[in-house]
């Protein structure tokens, strides 16, 4: 005890009497009767010492069983007889009442770096000290031109998923991956050839070479957000610690009984800063010759991000696996602003007021409580009786499914991962699909409008000219500085969320991912072709590759996304091509189109209203038409 002495500690029961030794101060305060010394050789002296002993051995023996009474009575008064429960017989086969830890389910944060290191001396230990050899170059790696194959991503190095057999229920089926099945909490990876309908790769077509390349992606992997509209870990896990004294879980659940809420908010997680930097390496070891170009016009290049921790992080992790470190003086990076009255095409929410209305813009809210009802129902049956004392909604349980990705890419393992089938994990993926599709994509009445702007801006650099009219998200300020909005580089970088990819994906009519809509929310539609985790996972990455064909005189473009190559049929005059490409002018003369037919200020700005649900639908992004 901070304080006290250890002499106040001291175990006097040890104590040996010397009958040669006169007692010292302590001693003789602790023999009963009158002070009066008396000689070691005295009898009275021996016989009293002995008592003494016999008294001190049977104050503490009585001091030692009052410490037990008292701490019994206190555990008693703390939490009353589930304290004692387990020493009763009725409670040797269960302890289903033995309530849970007051810890449970609280935040539990370990902060680093400490703010002031008492060893930190950064003067002591610079970045250079010179001295670093031979430095000379090699040539670019240009393995998209030059390989044999494509290299496939897989996804998620150094995350562990339980084994198939360890899934609840589940009969092992081959091939199931659950790193696939958590819609846009997914790990990015390569969809493969023909995962959206043509069977070709990223690599160009026979007689044609890559000449440039315009590179939209998402951020990293990230804590959840701060806001949802269905579900959240944050949410549940403070439910469980506010109602911790009252409940106690069994079975599956039972490790609940000790589990705190690990995840932080929003910012990126170590794998999700190694996905950029992967993301980075790999971009440079496919296109790389393209910085060749940059060197013959003594430029350097210019990527872009937004000013969002994770965005930043993202696009900066990306830079040092794609230049190496130092970046410096390689490439400038432009931030542009996410915060309200701020133009910016990669977060063009913040400017479109009907964005942020919930009956315009979270249309999913009810198909994804009916789905939820529908494919959790046997999970909840199921897991309800294991939570004694707790009330476990439907929307817990679907928390419990997202507590499953958010730990795995955040702390590298979930144990909620266990708790479900192979179906229900087929069933949150097709959630994610609901959910996206009526919130960011072709079922959302703002979904185009919002993605319009960065397909302004895609023209004008495919055009080498600038914008001509701003008219929706785009920044004039900075998009009409060559400085600052480059129209002539080869290569260009963009990062953003997966909700701007979406609306772009939608902007852009690529129609192949909408021939099932509108979704419904009774069944998962067979060989659905809008699929989220194929589309908009952590990292997800849209290549617009721009190639030079000697069996064609024109440019021509090809839109592949995660390494799947897109079909463009939905664009205004592009062919059915085998390998997706259509001219360079063809395209945009089709953007162009769809640019002038989209109503900035009557999707953002407009008073116009949809009925909830199935009342109302689209197909293509818009809102209702003027009337």
């Amino acid at each position: 005890m901070a304080g006290h002495s250890t002499d106040e500690y001291y175990d006097h029961s040890d104590y040996v009497p010397n009958p040669n030794e006169e007692p010292d101060a302590e001693q003789q305060a602790l023999l009963p009767g009158p002070t009066t010394q008396l000689s070691p050789s005295h009898p009275t002296w021996t016989s009293k010492l002995f008592t003494s002993t016999l008294h001190v051995y049977s104050y503490l023996t009585l001091s030692f069983l009052a410490g037990i009474l008292a701490c019994l009575a206190a555990q008693f008064f703390f939490c009353s007889s589930n304290c004692f429960s387990s020493f009763t017989p009725s409670n040797r086969k269960s302890d289903a009442h033995v309530l849970a830890p007051p810890y449970v389910g609280s935040t539990e944060v370990h902060h680093f770096p400490p703010a002031l290191p008492t060893n930190a001396f950064p003067s002591l230990f610079p970045t250079n000290v010179g001295y670093a050899g031979g430095t000379p170059t090699g040539a670019e790696p240009a393995v998209v031109a030059t390989a044999p194959s494509y290299p496939i991503h897989s996804g998620a190095p150094h995350l562990v998923a339980p084994s198939s057999k360890k899934l609840s229920n589940s009969s092992s089926s081959s091939g199931f991956d659950l790193f696939k099945k958590w819609g846009n909490l997914s790990p990015w990876y390569s969809v493969g050839r023909d995962a959206f309908g043509l069977d070709s790769g990223p690599e160009p077509p026979e007689t044609c070479r890559i000449t440039g390349l315009h590179f939209l992606h998402r951020h990293g992997a990230r804590y959840p957000t701060s806001w949802t509209s269905y579900g959240g870990p944050a949410f549940f896990a403070k439910r469980l610690n506010d109602a911790a004294a009252g409940w106690n879980a069994t079975g599956d659940l039972e490790f609940m009984n000790k589990w705190t809420y690990k995840l932080g908010e929003e910012i990126l997680t170590p794998f999700g800063r190694q996905q950029l930097f992967d993301l980075g390496v790999s971009i440079r070891m496919k296109y790389g010759f393209l910085l060749k170009n940059f060197t013959e016009t003594n430029t350097i290049p210019v990527f872009r991000t937004e000013s969002q921790d994770r965005m930043l992080a993202s696009a900066l992790n990306f830079a040092i696996g794609f230049f190496g470190y130092p970046f410096e003086g390689q490439y400038q990076q432009s931030i542009t602003i996410e915060a309200n009255g701020f133009n910016n095409t990669l977060a063009p929410y913040k400017t479109c007021p009907n964005a942020q209305i919930p009956s315009k813009s979270d249309r999913a809210l009810p198909y994804l409580r009916q789905w939820a009802n529908t494919y959790l129902a046997d999970a909840l049956e199921r897991l309800k009786p294991q939570l004694v004392g707790y009330d476990l909604t439907t929307e817990d349980v679907y928390t419990l499914q997202q507590m499953c990705a958010y730990e795995t890419v955040a702390i590298g393992y979930s144990k909620f991962c266990e708790l479900f089938t192979e179906e229900e994990w087929e069933g949150f993926n097709y959630a994610m699909d609901l959910y996206f599709w009526y919130d960011s994509a072709f079922g959302s009445p703002v979904a185009k409008v919002q993605g319009v702007g960065y397909v302004q801006e895609l023209v004008a650099r495919l055009t080498h000219t600038p914008i001509a009219v701003h008219n929706s998200s785009t920044n004039a300020t900075l998009d009409d500085d060559p400085v600052t909005f480059p129209l002539n580089q080869s290569l260009y970088v963009d990062a953003t969320h997966e909700v701007v990819v979406l609306n772009v994906i939608t902007a852009l009519n690529l129609t192949s991912f909408a021939k099932d809509g509108p979704l419904p929310a009774t069944h998962i539609p067979p060989n659905r072709s809008f699929v989220v985790s194929r589309l908009a996972p952590f990292a997800t990455n849209v290549q617009f590759q721009l190639l030079s064909c000697s069996s064609t005189p024109n440019s021509q473009i090809r839109v592949i996304i995660n390494d799947g190559v897109v079909p463009l049929t939905g664009i205004k005059g592009c062919p059915e091509q085998k390998d997706g490409m259509c001219s360079v002018d063809t395209f945009v003369e089709a953007q162009r189109e769809i640019i002038a037919e989209t109503d900035w200020e009557w999707g953002c700005h407009g008073e116009w209203t949809v009925p909830e649900g199935s009342g109302w639908n689209t197909t293509t992004g818009e809102p209702p038409r003027r009337v």
